[in-house]
């Protein structure tokens, strides 16, 4: 790898930054190379002079839902001048044909997608072909001449005109729990309870739509090896996966994502876009980049369409007596997508009576997948709109409602929480937002002719650990080199792990660089579930405590050390120096103690999480939400004015990008409560809005003032640095507060996301 693109892989902090502490509010140590941009990203990468000229490749997508390919004919695209090759089902390269090959790390059950593996169409917008040219010009233009000719069979696309066939999964995810047993004796409780409410839910199709779109350049050696760019939450999956499609040895194989512009949850599994890469650079033995089209970001998988039933009942003072929780959620016909919709409700509030359901509907879609928050986005949304619905039925404040039923122990396996102080969050954000000053009644609150709304919720998220290793490397210089095959998804991971290693150092921010995005680095896992912080930040911890130990055997053995009858555990690293807690002047130089080294000290660490210890906890994050809309009653339309997100979420390792991860969940929570949409035309059976101005995502215009706190917490069980993670509980519970201050501002109940201004007159 030339210096340059070592330098663009592993980014260091800006110099001057100085001794840093967990907790800081640290700017990004790769924000300079984004914004000047240096940092390269999947389809930047071009071949260096050991590697073949670069070839485009430009992916034809099916235009039936179901059915197969009758005729394809790439003659008119093979007469392009710069055409080289049009592959397809007939004539690629060999490709393995058993499904355990194409299951990824996150792959749910059944039998996996296999691009261009034969002739069946799945479902509109699959890739049928690939053509690679000299230039991207020319692949372009070819690969609107080829012909193809389908027997079309009938579809189904709906969900709601399918709920009938409604099945629970047989073919389990990874990871998937299912809902728990009824407790209790719920059906019993509501025919019988005072208060009681019952309403259904839906949720339409999002998709994810990040800023860069999939991509892969795959450079192909003169030895057969492939460096792989891709776009993923993982390089070591994507070589998992390229090695057991393709039959290649894991080391004729690399995959490298140094840059990740955004993915939330997308790039958890490997895109088509990867495997037809690699085919076409393994057929013509030359490097290969194919990128997708805006369009064809709509092309796979996506937040799955959700219908949801709740009820509750209540006793005259609120006390909740019984939670039933219905889902029913499209999948696939060839693998059975799951998500964690219902079990929110038998986790969130004291209830004795609980009854949970989830049901699958197999449609001819691509594979639904995770989604920033997948399950609770819509599971706590249902839940907590139910709730609001309750409070008015019971008359009483919505916080109040939630109040009385705290639970202090996991409701359905009555374990303890590892930490929560959700307690906090409700009273700090509703302190912070003015809560006291809400009137009971709704569309009490005008000004002008808007409509005036102030609604609350509640959030919940698991707070996950994985298992990572973590290399390290500590130079006489004093400059320290951290590595694990981590992702940055945007999320700040370089910056969050440089924090960590730097403090258990006493080292400046400038002498630590933390190396992730390559496959050849020690193993980490996928970035996802808001587990990275507690997963590879405490692989990052535990290999820095090593050297620590080897740093300190060393301080103590120099002449005259201060340090010579000192236990680790009385000293500290800060500020460059080795010294004795609390007694000034009894301290040795970092740089003193490396002087004399002749080669780096070097260290490893593998992090398992104590799973008999974590298992008799309930770990979660939790967040109150508190919103203010204004709604202009003749046209509908609503405009969220003021957000307050309350967060615990353990330790908060960088304050300034947890904060930031927590606006721009907020703001996709806005998107999912007010615009976000995909469409399908069911008589096509084909998503219709397949662009960004068409498919409405939030915008600056729609976004006022976000508050965001956090809450003092600190949490040893999830992760030995105290910390859980912040990626996805900052969208969880935006849209039910948005929904809740809609009907505080006019007194009527919009039910399905988006809530777009006609259903909002509607209602």
């Amino acid at each position: 790898m030339s210096e340059l693109i070592q330098a663009l892989r592993t980014p260091g902090a800006a110099p001057g930054t100085g001794q840093v502490r967990i907790g800081d509010a640290v700017s990004r140590v790769d924000g300079r190379d984004k914004v000047t941009g240096q940092a390269r990203y999947s389809a930047e990468y071009v071949p260096e002079p050991d590697h073949a000229g670069l070839l485009y490749g430009v992916v034809i997508s099916g235009t039936i839902a179901r059915g197969r390919i009758r005729v394809l004919d790439p003659a008119a695209a093979l007469a392009v001048p710069g055409v080289v090759d049009v592959i397809w089902h007939e004539n690629r390269p060999k490709i393995r044909s058993f499904d355990i090959f194409y299951k990824d790390m996150t792959a749910p059950g059944g039998s996996p997608y296999r691009p261009l593996y034969d002739s069946e169409v799945h479902y509109s917008g699959q890739p049928v072909a690939l053509v690679v040219a000299e230039s991207f010009e020319a692949a372009r233009h070819a690969a609107a001449l080829v012909r193809v000719d389908y027997d079309v069979e009938p579809h189904e696309t709906y969900l709601l005109e399918h709920q009938g066939r409604a099945k629970k999964p047989s073919r389990l995810k990874a990871g998937y729990t299912p809902p728990p047993d009824v407790k209790g004796h719920p059906d019993e409780v509501w025919d019988k309870a005072a208060v009681k409410i019952e309403a259904s839910y839906y949720s339409g199709v999002e998709h994810h739509n990040p800023l860069e779109m999939f991509a892969t350049t795959v450079l192909h050696g003169a030895d057969g090896h492939l460096t792989i760019y891709d776009k993923t939450q993982s390089s070591q999956n994507s070589r998992w996966y390229v090695s057991h499609v393709f039959g290649l040895s894991k080391d004729k194989v690399t995959v490298r994502n140094p840059y990740v512009g955004g993915a939330f949850g997308s790039g958890l599994r490997p895109q088509y876009q990867l495997p037809l890469a690699v085919m076409a650079a393994l057929k013509l033995e030359r490097s290969v980049r194919v990128v997708l089209t805006r369009q064809q970001m709509f092309t796979f998988g996506h937040r799955p369409e959700t219908q949801q039933r709740l009820k509750l009942s209540a006793d005259a003072d609120g006390t909740l007596t019984s939670i039933i929780h219905e889902a029913v959620a499209e999948t696939s016909r060839y693998e059975d997508y799951v998500e964690v919709v219902v079990n929110w409700s038998g986790e969130l509030y004291a209830c004795e009576h609980i009854r949970l359901g989830y049901k699958i509907v197999d449609l001819d879609h691509a594979s639904p997948m995770d989604m920033r928050a997948p399950g609770a986005a819509h599971g706590v949304h249902a839940l907590e709109v139910a709730m609001d619905e309750l409070s008015y039925a019971l008359n009483m404040d919505p916080l109040a409602l939630r109040l009385k039923n705290y639970a202090e122990l996991d409701p359905t396996h009555g374990m303890p929480y590892s930490t929560k102080e959700l307690r906090e969050c409700y009273l700090q954000g509703a302190q912070r937002f003015g809560w006291e000053r809400r009137p009971l009644e709704p569309g009490t609150m005008r000004e002008g002719r808007e409509l005036i709304g102030w609604g609350m919720a509640t959030g919940m998220w698991d707070a996950m650990q994985m298992f990572a290793r973590a290399s390290a490397v500590l130079h006489a210089d004093g400059s320290l080199v951290i590595s694990s095959a981590a992702s940055d998804i945007g999320t700040g991971t370089y910056t969050a792990m440089s924090i960590i290693a730097a403090e258990a150092m006493g080292l400046p921010l400038e002498k630590v660089r933390f190396q992730l995005g390559d496959s050849t680095l020690p193993v980490a896992p996928i970035e996802g579930g808001s587990s990275h912080v507690a997963t590879v930040g405490s692989a990052v911890a535990g290999v820095c405590e090593k050297l620590q130990k080897s740093v300190f055997k060393l301080a103590k053995d120099l002449p005259g050390s201060p340090l010579a009858t000192a236990r680790l555990e009385d000293v500290e690293f800060a500020d460059g120096e080795v010294r004795l807690r609390g007694i000034p002047g009894t301290s040795v130089p970092l740089l003193q103690v490396l002087g004399g080294l002749t080669a780096p000290l070097e260290e490893k660490y593998l992090m398992l999480p104590n799973m008999l210890k974590q298992m008799k906890y309930q770990r979660a994050t939790h967040s109150a939400v508190f919103v203010e809309v204004r709604v202009d009653p003749e046209f509908g339309t609503v405009r969220v004015t003021r957000v307050v997100s309350a967060v615990a979420a353990g330790r908060i390792i960088n304050a300034k990008t947890a904060r930031s991860q927590i606006i721009g969940g907020v703001v996709w929570g806005i998107g999912q409560a007010l615009h976000e949409e995909t469409h399908c035309d069911h008589r096509l059976g084909r998503f219709m809005n397949h662009n960004l101005s068409e498919y409405h995502v939030s915008v600056n215009a729609d976004i006022h003032d976000i508050d965001v706190l956090f809450v003092q917490e600190d949490d040893r069980i999830v992760s030995r640095i105290g910390a859980k993670g912040v990626g996805e509980i900052g969208q969880v519970g935006v849209a039910a507060a948005v929904c809740n201050a809609i009907y505080h501002a006019t007194g009527q109940r919009v039910r399905s996301t988006p809530m777009t201004p006609e259903k909002v007159m509607r209602a």
